[in-house]
């Protein structure tokens, strides 16, 4: 019987941790299952290298966008210059974007502001939002709602670790959650309740390689193969057969991540 296959929604594969490795790291995720994984560029500089990777090996695809806690040092990024990135034909998503209030707060107004512009490229190219959130869930939950009343758009909430109610706003708006190596650690006991709680077809599974490495890695690199550790929690989590599990957040994923789906089918 064939290995069950899941996919990487976030990593960062442009980042030095990974200089050099490219190659075995895509090898050991497919032997691990992980059929696919998306590379997040987080700036400016980072956009050609993101792209480059996802040209050089087939399972990787890519999004850009400028993270919240770069957003008042890089230059602001404007809606025609992410759609110009989507242009491209393995360009799957718009962020990493989002709101980051613990290390960052000083720059909340140029983050809500850069926030937005994200949200109007993900209407203008029907890509989902990919949203960071920390520390700021009532400005968090309050942006999504309005903008989405103001126009549609999808998201996903990656490596969510926020409370229940940004959880609940984020899932009543239609958008759906990524579990990392976060929800695998044992004191993330209320994560996984959160999660427990949510619709399993709204559920995706993420690294955020190079970090958050789950047990039994937790404290070393995390890079994709480790997003099998992730969706075994994530099984037992929603009471189901890993092979069940695995299919059910690929089904999430090619429903979110359209392009990447078509992608794959035209190949």
């Amino acid at each position: 019987m064939s290995q069950p296959t899941i996919t990487d929604s976030h990593c960062h594969l442009d980042f030095p941790d990974f200089e050099g490795e490219l190659s075995d790291v895509v090898t050991r995720a497919a032997e691990a299952g992980v059929s696919r994984m998306v590379t997040i560029a987080t700036r400016h500089a980072t956009f050609p290298k993101a792209r480059a990777i996802a040209e050089a090996h087939a399972p990787v695809f890519w999004a850009g966008g400028i993270h919240p806690m770069h957003a008042a040092e890089e230059a602001p990024i404007g809606v025609e210059e992410i759609v110009a990135l989507a242009e491209h034909p393995k360009f799957v998503g718009i962020g990493e974007t989002g709101l980051d209030y613990h290390y960052t707060a000083e720059s909340k107004d140029v983050q809500q502001e850069s926030l937005r512009v994200h949200i109007e490229a993900a209407r203008r190219t029907g890509l989902p939002l990919i949203i960071h959130a920390r520390a700021a869930d009532d400005d968090m939950a309050r942006i999504l709602a309005e903008e989405h009343r103001a126009g549609a758009y999808t998201c996903v909430m990656h490596c969510f670790s926020s409370g229940r109610a940004l959880a609940e706003a984020a899932l009543d708006l239609g958008f759906y959650l990524s579990m990392s190596g976060i929800a695998a650690f044992p004191k993330s006991t209320e994560l996984r309740e959160i999660f427990a709680s949510a619709p399993v077809a709204r559920i995706l599974v993420e690294t955020d390689s190079p970090y958050l490495a789950p047990p039994p890695h937790r404290g070393r690199r995390n890079e994709p193969a480790y997003t099998a550790h992730t969706a075994h929690v994530g099984a037992e989590v929603f009471g189901m057969d890993y092979a069940d599990f695995a299919a059910r957040t690929q089904a999430n994923f090619d429903r979110l991540f359209w392009k990447a789906a078509d992608f794959g089918a035209a190949d």
